[in-house]
């Protein structure tokens, strides 16, 4: 059972589906009792990262996100739900605080060289971390699915799982013992996205 966490976020539909297509069994958790005995969870989220953070935490799903991660069980954060798992963030003047799973901040592209803010399309993934579990069957250099203005800069370089070029060279995935998280949307990346989330789903099985 995978605890997918509902706090408003637009792709939440869309990652519930591609879930079940992949072989979860998945569970929509509006609220703390809701995640109940799940054994991994999944964080989707588009838009700003202060809306996310701020539905979570009057949702209780903050601390309970968090708990969740502590008692290592594995855990997939999602675009902003990526991003959510740092400190802060530098978007829209942002008070919030994040999670603070991993040290670092989520910083905005640069401006430069007539780069299109935001990133939106196709990618390409640089596999930083071969061993990592969730790449498991996917090919360095395999296209993934973006839409993003701001990126997080990881303060330990370790963790950095994966790494995608777009005039900034970024981190564009991260993973850190249980705890796996994607800038792209695997939910839109087809037929690489679909292996990374069956290989997130047989974490579970295993």
């Amino acid at each position: 059972m995978i605890a997918l966490l509902d706090y408003g976020s637009g792709n939440l539909r869309s990652v519930h589906k591609a879930l079940l297509k992949v072989g979860a069994t998945v569970r929509i958790a509006q609220t703390p009792d809701q995640i109940g005995d799940a054994q991994a969870m999944v964080l989707p989220g588009v838009g700003a990262f202060d809306d996310c953070i701020n539905a979570l935490r009057k949702q209780e799903l903050l601390e309970a996100a968090r708990e969740f991660i502590d008692g290592g069980r594995p855990f997939l954060g999602i675009c902003v739900g990526y991003q959510a798992l740092f400190e802060k963030s530098e978007e829209f003047n942002s008070c919030a605080a994040g999670l603070g799973i991993f040290k670092g901040s989520v910083i905005r592209f640069s401006e430069k060289n007539g780069l299109k803010i935001p990133q939106i399309g196709w990618n390409q993934l640089q596999i930083t971390k071969p061993d990592c579990p969730l790449f498991r069957g996917v090919a360095d250099g395999s296209y993934v699915y973006f839409v993003h203005s701001f990126f997080p800069q990881p303060a330990d370089a370790n963790i950095v799982a994966t790494r995608t070029e777009y005039g900034d060279r970024f981190a564009s995935s991260v993973w850190r013992d249980n705890v796996y998280a994607t800038q792209f949307h695997p939910e839109k990346s087809q037929k690489v996205g679909l292996q990374l989330l069956k290989n997130f789903v047989e974490l579970v099985k295993d």
